[in-house]
């Protein structure tokens, strides 16, 4: 049996504007069965990598493949409908007055405040997955009260509403109190646990942040890979004091990391 291609599959690439290199020889493989975490410092390259994959930054070299199809040789238009994107600018976009189901349906015609003719279907499907997420109550609802935490999962319900194979979610917890934090990462751990999810990028800062169902990771510095593998040979304290230049101590409890920074002890990298 032909083995399944990669669910992302990119190959030295590089992005140049004028004489600033943003990216540079980034290779990563994400194969399916497996559920990643992005990090790096501020600058890293995380925000550019994410615009490559998703059609909307040019690469100068290189190759980026999707579900076996590669950028240039078809409608990245059309194939980057598999890629669900949660991100604070899509958080931004949405009406206040605009129902969390409507919300979901806009999804599937990726448009922001939704002004098609909503189907029976749609409707059913919907909330489906609103109560796959956890928040079938608040079908009604306006976004204009919902709470942030709720907001992160009304838009993962979004995303999946295309039935894409991958999900992004860009900081997700940005701007979560501490309870609100934990209650949203639980909820992740679920969904990548689940028999239908897609697989998971998890882009942050934070590695508090990395649940165990996450599998691998990949670590960015300057426009570089500085490592990418496995989770547990990549996330050392050794790479962290790297790629964020600063003295780090990583500590792990049961299946979830802490890290704590040295005060005023900069590493020479």
């Amino acid at each position: 049996m032909k083995a399944a291609p990669p669910i992302l599959d990119i190959q030295n690439l590089s992005i140049r504007r004028g004489n600033t290199q943003i990216l540079r020889n980034v290779s990563w493989c994400v194969k399916p069965g497996e559920h990643w975490v992005m990090l790096g410092a501020n600058g890293s390259g995380k925000t550019s990598l994410l615009s490559a994959l998703t059609g909307y930054l040019m690469p100068s070299d290189g190759n980026i493949s999707l579900l076996g199809q590669r950028y240039g040789d078809c409608d990245w238009r059309e194939l980057r409908k598999q890629i669900g994107l949660v991100s604070s600018s899509v958080r931004q976009m949405m009406p206040d007055r605009e129902p969390a189901i409507e919300t979901v349906i806009s999804g599937r015609h990726a448009m922001i405040d939704l002004w098609v003719r909503v189907t029976r279907e749609d409707r059913v499907r919907a909330k489906q997955l609103l109560r796959s997420v956890e928040c079938g109550y608040l079908a009604n609802r306006s976004w204009s009260v919902l709470s942030q935490g709720e907001r992160q999962r009304v838009l993962i319900a979004r995303a999946l509403m295309a039935d894409p194979r991958l999900l992004i979610l860009d900081e997700p917890c940005a701007g979560l109190d501490p309870a609100a934090r934990e209650h949203f990462l639980q909820f992740i751990q679920r969904l990548g646990l689940s028999a239908k999810s897609p697989t998971l990028v998890l882009v942050t800062h934070h590695v508090e942040e990395i649940m165990p169902v996450f599998s691998h990771v990949l670590v960015l510095k300057q426009g570089r890979v500085l490592a990418s593998g496995r989770k547990t040979r990549t996330l050392t304290a050794t790479l962290l004091s790297d790629a964020f230049r600063a003295r780090v101590k990583l500590t792990a409890r049961g299946r979830r990391y802490g890290m704590t920074v040295a005060a005023n002890r900069s590493v020479v990298v």
